[in-house]
Protein backbone atom coordinates (compact mmCIF):
# COMPACT_ATOMS: atom_id res chain seq x y z
CA UNK A 1 0.00 0.00 0.00
CA UNK A 2 2.63 2.38 0.43
CA UNK A 3 4.64 1.53 -2.32
CA UNK A 4 1.57 2.18 -4.27
CA UNK A 5 1.03 5.83 -2.38
CA UNK A 6 4.51 6.64 -3.14
CA UNK A 7 4.29 5.81 -6.72
CA UNK A 8 0.72 7.81 -6.64
CA UNK A 9 2.67 10.95 -5.33
CA UNK A 10 5.68 11.02 -7.66
CA UNK A 11 3.50 10.34 -10.32
CA UNK A 12 1.17 13.78 -9.29
CA UNK A 13 4.58 15.79 -8.54
CA UNK A 14 5.64 14.75 -12.40
CA UNK A 15 2.45 15.91 -13.71
CA UNK A 16 2.22 18.89 -11.96
CA UNK A 17 5.60 19.89 -12.93
CA UNK A 18 4.91 19.22 -16.46
CA UNK A 19 1.41 21.06 -16.43
CA UNK A 20 2.94 24.12 -14.47
CA UNK A 21 5.46 24.25 -17.43
CA UNK A 22 2.93 23.77 -20.44
CA UNK A 23 1.33 26.43 -18.72
CA UNK A 24 4.39 29.28 -18.24
CA UNK A 25 4.74 28.17 -22.77
CA UNK A 26 1.01 29.30 -23.40
CA UNK A 27 0.90 32.51 -21.17
CA UNK A 28 4.28 33.54 -22.97
CA UNK A 29 3.00 32.51 -25.94
CA UNK A 30 -0.30 34.40 -25.51
CA UNK A 31 1.95 37.67 -24.39
CA UNK A 32 3.78 37.20 -28.02
CA UNK A 33 0.96 37.11 -29.78
CA UNK A 34 -0.77 39.77 -27.83
CA UNK A 35 2.36 42.03 -28.33
CA UNK A 36 2.76 41.29 -32.66
CA UNK A 37 -1.52 42.05 -32.58
CA UNK A 38 -0.45 45.39 -30.62
CA UNK A 39 2.54 46.24 -33.27
CA UNK A 40 0.08 45.64 -35.97
CA UNK A 41 -3.02 47.54 -34.81
CA UNK A 42 -1.40 50.62 -33.39
CA UNK A 43 1.82 50.74 -35.56
CA UNK A 44 4.04 53.25 -33.25
CA UNK A 45 2.04 56.15 -34.23
CA UNK A 46 3.07 57.98 -31.23
CA UNK A 47 1.97 61.37 -30.18
CA UNK A 48 4.22 64.58 -31.46
CA UNK A 49 4.98 65.39 -27.70
CA UNK A 50 6.78 61.90 -27.66
CA UNK A 51 8.39 62.27 -31.39
CA UNK A 52 10.23 65.71 -30.12
CA UNK A 53 11.51 64.26 -27.22
CA UNK A 54 15.61 65.28 -26.38
CA UNK A 55 18.38 63.51 -28.23
CA UNK A 56 22.23 64.14 -26.81
CA UNK A 57 24.91 64.58 -29.25
CA UNK A 58 28.41 65.59 -28.59
CA UNK A 59 29.33 68.60 -30.37
CA UNK A 60 33.07 68.53 -29.91
CA UNK A 61 34.07 68.57 -25.91
CA UNK A 62 30.38 70.29 -25.03
CA UNK A 63 27.84 67.85 -24.53
CA UNK A 64 24.39 69.82 -25.89
CA UNK A 65 20.54 68.83 -26.04
CA UNK A 66 18.86 68.88 -29.51
CA UNK A 67 14.88 68.66 -29.74
CA UNK A 68 14.64 66.62 -32.74
CA UNK A 69 12.18 63.75 -33.89
CA UNK A 70 14.20 62.88 -36.98
CA UNK A 71 16.56 60.03 -35.51
CA UNK A 72 13.19 58.34 -33.54
CA UNK A 73 11.15 58.73 -36.46
CA UNK A 74 13.63 56.81 -38.46
CA UNK A 75 13.74 54.20 -35.49
CA UNK A 76 9.86 54.10 -35.99
CA UNK A 77 10.70 53.71 -39.89
CA UNK A 78 12.99 50.59 -39.29
CA UNK A 79 11.06 48.90 -37.02
CA UNK A 80 7.74 49.39 -39.12
CA UNK A 81 9.62 48.04 -42.03
CA UNK A 82 10.91 45.02 -40.09
CA UNK A 83 7.65 44.50 -38.45
CA UNK A 84 6.01 44.98 -41.76
CA UNK A 85 8.38 42.55 -43.13
CA UNK A 86 6.82 39.70 -40.70
CA UNK A 87 2.96 40.34 -40.16
CA UNK A 88 1.91 43.97 -41.13
CA UNK A 89 2.79 44.25 -45.00
CA UNK A 90 -0.90 43.39 -46.15
CA UNK A 91 -1.84 46.81 -43.91
CA UNK A 92 0.46 48.62 -44.98
CA UNK A 93 -1.11 47.76 -48.69
CA UNK A 94 -4.59 48.21 -47.30
CA UNK A 95 -3.16 51.24 -45.92
CA UNK A 96 -2.06 52.66 -49.48
CA UNK A 97 -5.09 51.10 -51.55
CA UNK A 98 -7.36 53.25 -49.66
CA UNK A 99 -5.32 56.32 -50.75
CA UNK A 100 -6.27 55.31 -54.00
CA UNK A 101 -10.01 54.09 -53.09
CA UNK A 102 -10.09 57.57 -51.58
CA UNK A 103 -8.47 59.15 -54.58
CA UNK A 104 -11.00 57.33 -56.99
CA UNK A 105 -14.46 58.16 -55.04
CA UNK A 106 -13.11 61.79 -54.72
CA UNK A 107 -12.40 62.06 -58.44
CA UNK A 108 -16.18 60.63 -59.50
CA UNK A 109 -18.08 62.81 -56.77
CA UNK A 110 -16.36 65.97 -58.61
CA UNK A 111 -16.88 64.66 -61.97
CA UNK A 112 -20.85 64.41 -61.15
CA UNK A 113 -20.99 68.24 -59.44
CA UNK A 114 -19.23 69.34 -62.40
CA UNK A 115 -22.87 68.80 -64.05
CA UNK A 116 -24.30 70.27 -61.61
CA UNK A 117 -25.90 73.88 -62.16
CA UNK A 118 -27.58 74.37 -59.02
CA UNK A 119 -25.30 77.45 -57.49
CA UNK A 120 -27.76 77.54 -54.31
CA UNK A 121 -24.81 75.10 -53.11
CA UNK A 122 -22.45 77.04 -52.66
CA UNK A 123 -23.28 80.49 -53.01
CA UNK A 124 -22.36 80.99 -49.45
CA UNK A 125 -19.23 80.00 -50.21
CA UNK A 126 -18.17 81.01 -53.47
CA UNK A 127 -20.92 83.96 -54.27
CA UNK A 128 -19.70 85.15 -57.53
CA UNK A 129 -19.74 81.99 -59.89
CA UNK A 130 -18.52 83.99 -62.51
CA UNK A 131 -14.88 83.83 -61.78
CA UNK A 132 -14.50 80.54 -61.64
CA UNK A 133 -14.46 77.78 -64.82
CA UNK A 134 -16.87 75.32 -62.73
CA UNK A 135 -17.67 76.58 -59.29
CA UNK A 136 -19.69 73.62 -58.57
CA UNK A 137 -16.99 71.18 -59.03
CA UNK A 138 -14.65 73.48 -57.48
CA UNK A 139 -16.52 73.17 -54.13
CA UNK A 140 -17.01 69.67 -54.54
CA UNK A 141 -13.55 69.32 -54.93
CA UNK A 142 -12.31 71.33 -51.90
CA UNK A 143 -14.77 69.59 -50.05
CA UNK A 144 -12.88 66.68 -51.00
CA UNK A 145 -9.24 68.14 -50.20
CA UNK A 146 -11.05 68.79 -46.67
CA UNK A 147 -11.73 65.37 -45.93
CA UNK A 148 -8.90 63.05 -47.38
CA UNK A 149 -5.81 65.36 -48.58
CA UNK A 150 -2.52 64.51 -46.63
CA UNK A 151 0.91 65.74 -46.55
CA UNK A 152 4.34 64.43 -45.28
CA UNK A 153 7.08 66.20 -44.74
CA UNK A 154 10.34 64.70 -44.84
CA UNK A 155 12.10 65.66 -41.54
CA UNK A 156 15.40 64.92 -42.56
CA UNK A 157 17.76 68.12 -42.87
CA UNK A 158 18.62 71.02 -40.90
CA UNK A 159 17.58 74.37 -41.22
CA UNK A 160 17.99 77.27 -42.28
CA UNK A 161 18.06 75.09 -45.58
CA UNK A 162 15.21 72.98 -44.77
CA UNK A 163 12.36 73.70 -43.27
CA UNK A 164 12.81 77.61 -43.16
CA UNK A 165 12.31 80.39 -45.49
CA UNK A 166 11.79 83.97 -46.01
CA UNK A 167 8.46 85.23 -44.76
CA UNK A 168 8.95 89.34 -45.62
CA UNK A 169 9.55 90.74 -48.87
CA UNK A 170 9.22 89.60 -52.66
CA UNK A 171 9.56 85.86 -51.91
CA UNK A 172 7.51 85.51 -48.67
CA UNK A 173 5.36 83.35 -50.02
CA UNK A 174 8.10 80.56 -49.88
CA UNK A 175 8.60 80.61 -46.35
CA UNK A 176 4.90 81.35 -45.32
CA UNK A 177 3.85 78.06 -46.83
CA UNK A 178 6.77 76.44 -45.34
CA UNK A 179 5.81 77.78 -41.63
CA UNK A 180 1.88 76.85 -42.07
CA UNK A 181 2.78 72.96 -43.38
CA UNK A 182 5.07 72.46 -40.93
CA UNK A 183 5.12 74.13 -37.55
CA UNK A 184 0.92 75.89 -37.77
CA UNK A 185 0.05 71.70 -37.01
CA UNK A 186 -2.29 71.99 -39.98
CA UNK A 187 -4.72 69.34 -40.57
CA UNK A 188 -3.18 68.50 -43.81
CA UNK A 189 -0.14 66.97 -42.05
CA UNK A 190 0.39 63.47 -41.43
CA UNK A 191 3.75 61.87 -39.57
CA UNK A 192 2.38 58.98 -41.34
CA UNK A 193 4.29 58.40 -43.98
CA UNK A 194 1.61 55.49 -45.56
CA UNK A 195 -1.48 57.92 -45.15
CA UNK A 196 0.19 60.80 -47.41
CA UNK A 197 -1.16 61.76 -50.71
CA UNK A 198 2.02 63.72 -51.21
CA UNK A 199 5.30 64.34 -50.12
CA UNK A 200 6.97 67.41 -49.55
CA UNK A 201 10.60 68.09 -50.04
CA UNK A 202 10.66 71.21 -47.73
CA UNK A 203 13.95 73.34 -48.80
CA UNK A 204 14.19 76.50 -49.65
CA UNK A 205 15.20 78.02 -52.64
CA UNK A 206 15.73 81.00 -51.37
CA UNK A 207 17.74 80.14 -48.27
CA UNK A 208 19.87 78.10 -51.00
CA UNK A 209 20.63 80.81 -52.97
CA UNK A 210 21.62 83.20 -50.20
CA UNK A 211 23.54 80.79 -48.38
CA UNK A 212 25.26 78.83 -50.93
CA UNK A 213 25.19 81.24 -54.04
CA UNK A 214 28.67 82.51 -54.68
CA UNK A 215 27.81 85.17 -56.96
CA UNK A 216 29.13 83.71 -59.79
CA UNK A 217 26.13 83.28 -61.77
CA UNK A 218 26.65 79.51 -61.18
CA UNK A 219 23.18 77.21 -59.38
CA UNK A 220 25.70 73.96 -59.42
CA UNK A 221 25.77 74.81 -55.64
CA UNK A 222 22.22 74.73 -55.67
CA UNK A 223 21.58 71.92 -57.74
CA UNK A 224 24.33 69.59 -55.76
CA UNK A 225 22.32 70.81 -52.61
CA UNK A 226 18.86 69.35 -54.28
CA UNK A 227 20.51 65.98 -55.23
CA UNK A 228 21.71 64.91 -52.29
CA UNK A 229 18.93 65.68 -50.11
CA UNK A 230 16.52 63.89 -52.64
CA UNK A 231 19.18 60.80 -51.99
CA UNK A 232 18.90 61.45 -48.64
CA UNK A 233 15.48 60.92 -48.01
CA UNK A 234 15.49 57.98 -50.97
CA UNK A 235 17.59 56.24 -49.22
CA UNK A 236 15.99 56.54 -45.53
CA UNK A 237 12.30 56.38 -47.28
CA UNK A 238 10.89 53.82 -50.10
CA UNK A 239 8.27 56.53 -51.58
CA UNK A 240 10.51 58.53 -53.44
CA UNK A 241 11.91 55.41 -55.75
CA UNK A 242 8.05 53.70 -55.37
CA UNK A 243 6.79 56.80 -57.82
CA UNK A 244 10.13 58.18 -59.06
CA UNK A 245 8.75 61.50 -57.44
CA UNK A 246 5.39 61.28 -59.18
CA UNK A 247 3.61 62.00 -55.95
CA UNK A 248 6.50 64.23 -54.69
CA UNK A 249 6.24 67.96 -54.42
CA UNK A 250 9.01 71.07 -54.16
CA UNK A 251 8.14 74.53 -53.66
CA UNK A 252 10.41 77.78 -54.44
CA UNK A 253 9.09 81.52 -55.32
CA UNK A 254 12.68 82.43 -56.32
CA UNK A 255 13.32 83.07 -59.72
CA UNK A 256 16.61 80.60 -59.83
CA UNK A 257 13.56 77.63 -58.84
CA UNK A 258 13.40 75.89 -61.99
CA UNK A 259 17.25 76.01 -62.56
CA UNK A 260 17.08 74.34 -58.86
CA UNK A 261 14.85 71.38 -59.95
CA UNK A 262 17.24 70.55 -62.72
CA UNK A 263 19.21 69.03 -60.08
CA UNK A 264 17.31 65.43 -60.43
CA UNK A 265 15.69 64.61 -63.70
CA UNK A 266 12.96 62.97 -62.20
CA UNK A 267 12.28 65.97 -59.78
CA UNK A 268 12.31 67.84 -63.38
CA UNK A 269 10.04 65.54 -65.64
CA UNK A 270 7.99 64.05 -62.77
CA UNK A 271 7.65 65.96 -59.60
CA UNK A 272 5.35 68.20 -58.56
CA UNK A 273 6.84 71.80 -58.40
CA UNK A 274 5.22 74.55 -57.32
CA UNK A 275 6.99 77.70 -58.78
CA UNK A 276 6.39 81.59 -58.99
CA UNK A 277 8.13 81.51 -62.03
CA UNK A 278 6.19 79.26 -63.94
CA UNK A 279 7.39 79.69 -67.32
CA UNK A 280 6.06 77.09 -70.00
CA UNK A 281 9.14 78.20 -72.30
CA UNK A 282 11.14 76.59 -69.54
CA UNK A 283 10.13 73.73 -68.71
CA UNK A 284 6.76 74.69 -66.45
CA UNK A 285 4.16 71.80 -67.37
CA UNK A 286 0.74 73.03 -66.38
CA UNK A 287 -0.57 69.27 -66.26
CA UNK A 288 1.73 68.49 -63.36
CA UNK A 289 3.35 71.46 -62.05
CA UNK A 290 1.44 74.04 -60.08
CA UNK A 291 1.85 78.09 -60.32
CA UNK A 292 2.85 80.24 -56.61
CA UNK A 293 1.53 83.63 -56.80
CA UNK A 294 3.90 85.90 -56.01
CA UNK A 295 2.94 88.16 -52.53
CA UNK A 296 5.81 91.01 -51.39
CA UNK A 297 5.24 91.38 -48.04
CA UNK A 298 6.45 93.78 -46.14
CA UNK A 299 7.81 93.24 -42.57
CA UNK A 300 4.92 90.27 -42.99
CA UNK A 301 2.23 92.11 -43.95
CA UNK A 302 0.51 93.78 -47.18
CA UNK A 303 1.33 97.54 -47.38
CA UNK A 304 -1.43 99.12 -45.62
CA UNK A 305 -2.45 101.43 -48.61
CA UNK A 306 -3.00 97.95 -50.27
CA UNK A 307 -5.57 96.93 -47.66
CA UNK A 308 -9.29 96.07 -48.25
CA UNK A 309 -10.81 99.18 -47.27
CA UNK A 310 -14.32 101.39 -48.06
CA UNK A 311 -11.93 103.93 -48.90
CA UNK A 312 -10.27 102.05 -51.67
CA UNK A 313 -13.48 101.09 -53.28
CA UNK A 314 -14.71 104.32 -54.07
CA UNK A 315 -11.35 106.07 -54.32
CA UNK A 316 -11.24 108.18 -57.38
CA UNK A 317 -9.34 106.79 -61.11
CA UNK A 318 -8.28 109.55 -62.92
CA UNK A 319 -5.72 107.60 -64.97
CA UNK A 320 -6.24 105.36 -67.54
CA UNK A 321 -3.39 103.12 -67.18
CA UNK A 322 -0.03 102.88 -64.82
CA UNK A 323 3.53 101.43 -65.14
CA UNK A 324 6.53 102.49 -63.19
CA UNK A 325 10.00 99.37 -63.31
CA UNK A 326 13.42 99.13 -64.27
CA UNK A 327 14.26 98.07 -67.67
CA UNK A 328 15.19 94.38 -67.95
CA UNK A 329 13.86 91.40 -69.86
CA UNK A 330 12.36 91.73 -73.26
CA UNK A 331 8.89 92.74 -72.43
CA UNK A 332 9.45 96.05 -70.43
CA UNK A 333 11.88 97.64 -73.19
CA UNK A 334 8.98 97.38 -75.75
CA UNK A 335 6.47 98.98 -72.96
CA UNK A 336 8.96 101.73 -72.29
CA UNK A 337 10.03 102.61 -75.64
CA UNK A 338 6.38 103.04 -76.75
CA UNK A 339 4.61 104.98 -74.16
CA UNK A 340 7.49 106.47 -71.58
CA UNK A 341 5.95 110.04 -70.16
CA UNK A 342 4.57 109.67 -73.43
CA UNK A 343 0.15 110.53 -72.48
CA UNK A 344 -0.45 112.09 -69.17
CA UNK A 345 -3.86 109.74 -69.19
CA UNK A 346 -1.48 106.98 -69.01
CA UNK A 347 1.67 107.50 -66.68
CA UNK A 348 4.16 104.78 -67.04
CA UNK A 349 7.82 105.41 -65.66
CA UNK A 350 11.20 103.55 -65.89
CA UNK A 351 12.01 104.70 -62.39
CA UNK A 352 9.15 106.39 -60.01
CA UNK A 353 10.37 109.86 -58.80
CA UNK A 354 11.20 109.66 -55.11
CA UNK A 355 8.45 112.52 -54.69
CA UNK A 356 5.86 110.03 -55.95
CA UNK A 357 4.37 106.64 -53.74
CA UNK A 358 3.95 103.85 -56.28
CA UNK A 359 0.62 102.49 -54.35
CA UNK A 360 -1.31 105.76 -55.17
CA UNK A 361 -0.89 105.68 -58.51
CA UNK A 362 -2.07 102.17 -58.61
CA UNK A 363 -4.85 102.90 -56.25
CA UNK A 364 -5.86 106.20 -58.71
CA UNK A 365 -5.87 103.88 -62.24
CA UNK A 366 -8.19 101.58 -63.83
CA UNK A 367 -5.66 99.56 -65.08
CA UNK A 368 -2.10 98.46 -63.67
CA UNK A 369 0.39 97.48 -66.74
CA UNK A 370 1.81 94.13 -65.49
CA UNK A 371 5.05 93.16 -67.68
CA UNK A 372 7.34 90.03 -67.18
CA UNK A 373 10.91 91.17 -66.52
CA UNK A 374 13.87 88.82 -66.46
CA UNK A 375 11.47 86.27 -65.31
CA UNK A 376 7.69 86.01 -66.29
CA UNK A 377 6.09 86.08 -62.71
CA UNK A 378 5.94 89.62 -60.89
CA UNK A 379 4.31 90.64 -57.77
CA UNK A 380 3.06 93.42 -59.33
CA UNK A 381 -0.03 91.21 -60.63
CA UNK A 382 -1.16 90.76 -57.01
CA UNK A 383 -0.39 93.80 -56.01
CA UNK A 384 -2.79 95.33 -58.63
CA UNK A 385 -4.99 92.86 -57.31
CA UNK A 386 -5.30 94.11 -53.94
CA UNK A 387 -5.52 97.68 -55.23
CA UNK A 388 -8.55 96.77 -57.30
CA UNK A 389 -6.81 98.06 -60.78
CA UNK A 390 -7.45 95.53 -63.46
CA UNK A 391 -4.39 93.78 -64.16
CA UNK A 392 -3.16 94.03 -67.72
CA UNK A 393 -1.06 90.95 -68.30
CA UNK A 394 2.12 91.88 -70.91
CA UNK A 395 3.87 88.54 -70.50
CA UNK A 396 4.84 85.62 -72.68
CA UNK A 397 4.69 81.70 -72.16
CA UNK A 398 3.51 83.04 -68.77
CA UNK A 399 1.12 80.39 -66.67
CA UNK A 400 -0.85 82.51 -64.38
CA UNK A 401 -1.86 81.03 -60.90
CA UNK A 402 -5.18 78.88 -59.96
CA UNK A 403 -6.14 78.53 -64.09
CA UNK A 404 -7.48 75.74 -63.16
CA UNK A 405 -9.92 77.32 -61.13
CA UNK A 406 -10.23 80.68 -62.25
CA UNK A 407 -11.31 82.88 -65.46
CA UNK A 408 -8.51 85.17 -65.72
CA UNK A 409 -10.65 86.78 -68.38
CA UNK A 410 -13.36 87.79 -65.86
CA UNK A 411 -11.01 90.15 -63.80
CA UNK A 412 -8.16 91.12 -65.98
CA UNK A 413 -6.87 91.87 -69.44
CA UNK A 414 -4.39 89.89 -71.37
CA UNK A 415 -2.76 91.48 -74.40
CA UNK A 416 -0.52 89.86 -76.84
CA UNK A 417 2.99 92.13 -76.65
CA UNK A 418 2.83 92.62 -79.76
CA UNK A 419 -0.35 94.82 -79.62
CA UNK A 420 1.51 97.02 -76.78
CA UNK A 421 1.71 99.55 -79.51
CA UNK A 422 -1.90 99.86 -79.20
CA UNK A 423 -2.58 99.91 -75.89
CA UNK A 424 -4.36 103.09 -74.97
CA UNK A 425 -6.63 101.98 -77.97
CA UNK A 426 -7.27 98.36 -76.22
CA UNK A 427 -7.95 99.82 -72.73
CA UNK A 428 -10.46 102.87 -74.33
CA UNK A 429 -12.56 100.36 -76.38
CA UNK A 430 -13.17 98.83 -72.77
CA UNK A 431 -16.89 99.85 -71.99
CA UNK A 432 -17.56 101.38 -68.53
CA UNK A 433 -20.22 98.37 -67.86
CA UNK A 434 -17.50 95.96 -68.46
CA UNK A 435 -14.75 97.79 -66.83
CA UNK A 436 -17.37 97.76 -63.53
CA UNK A 437 -18.00 94.47 -64.37
CA UNK A 438 -14.20 93.15 -64.15
CA UNK A 439 -13.72 95.64 -60.82
CA UNK A 440 -15.91 93.52 -59.33
CA UNK A 441 -14.83 90.18 -60.12
CA UNK A 442 -11.58 91.64 -58.96
CA UNK A 443 -13.15 92.08 -55.33
CA UNK A 444 -14.19 88.77 -55.50
CA UNK A 445 -11.23 87.11 -56.42
CA UNK A 446 -8.62 89.19 -53.95
CA UNK A 447 -9.73 86.57 -51.58
CA UNK A 448 -7.88 83.90 -53.33
CA UNK A 449 -4.55 85.69 -53.28
CA UNK A 450 -3.96 86.70 -49.56
CA UNK A 451 -2.18 85.40 -46.99
CA UNK A 452 -3.83 85.24 -43.66
CA UNK A 453 -2.55 84.68 -40.17
CA UNK A 454 -3.78 82.03 -39.72
CA UNK A 455 -5.22 80.77 -43.01
CA UNK A 456 -8.71 81.05 -43.58
CA UNK A 457 -10.37 78.89 -46.44
CA UNK A 458 -9.73 79.28 -50.47
CA UNK A 459 -7.01 81.48 -49.57
CA UNK A 460 -3.81 81.95 -50.87
CA UNK A 461 -2.39 78.62 -48.99
CA UNK A 462 -5.54 76.70 -49.46
CA UNK A 463 -6.03 77.12 -53.14
CA UNK A 464 -2.10 76.48 -53.62
CA UNK A 465 -3.01 72.90 -51.50
CA UNK A 466 -6.02 72.66 -54.05
CA UNK A 467 -3.80 73.15 -56.96
CA UNK A 468 -1.76 70.30 -55.59
CA UNK A 469 -4.16 68.25 -54.64
CA UNK A 470 -5.74 68.47 -58.04
CA UNK A 471 -2.49 67.35 -60.01
CA UNK A 472 -2.22 64.53 -57.38
CA UNK A 473 -5.91 63.32 -58.48
CA UNK A 474 -4.62 63.48 -61.66
CA UNK A 475 -1.97 60.76 -61.03
CA UNK A 476 -3.10 56.92 -60.84
CA UNK A 477 -0.70 55.03 -59.23
CA UNK A 478 -0.67 51.00 -58.94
Amino acid sequence: MDKFQNKFTRFGFISICLGSIALVLLISRCSISFFDYSLEKFEFSFPESELRRNVYTNAGEVNRVVVDSRHVSQQILTIRSTNSTLQSKPGKLNRRNLVEQGLAKARATILEASSNVNTTLFKYVLPNPEIYRNPSALYRSYLEMEKRFKVYVYEEGEPPLVHDGPCKSVYAVEGRFITEIEKRRTKFRTYDPNQAYVYFLPFSVTWLVRYLYEGNSDAKPLRTFVSDYIRLVSTNHPFWNRTNGADHFMLACHDWGPLTSQANKDLFNTSIRVMCNANSSEGFNPTKDVTLPEIKLYGGEVDPKLRLSKTLSTSPRPYLGFFAGGVHGPVRPILLNHWKQRDPDMPVYEYLPKHLNYYDFMRSSKFCFCPSGYEVASPRVIEAIYSECIPVILSVNFVLPFTDVLRWETFSVLVDVTEIPRLKEILMSISDEKYEWLKRNLRYVRRHFELNDPPKRFDAFHLTLHSIWLRRLNLRLT
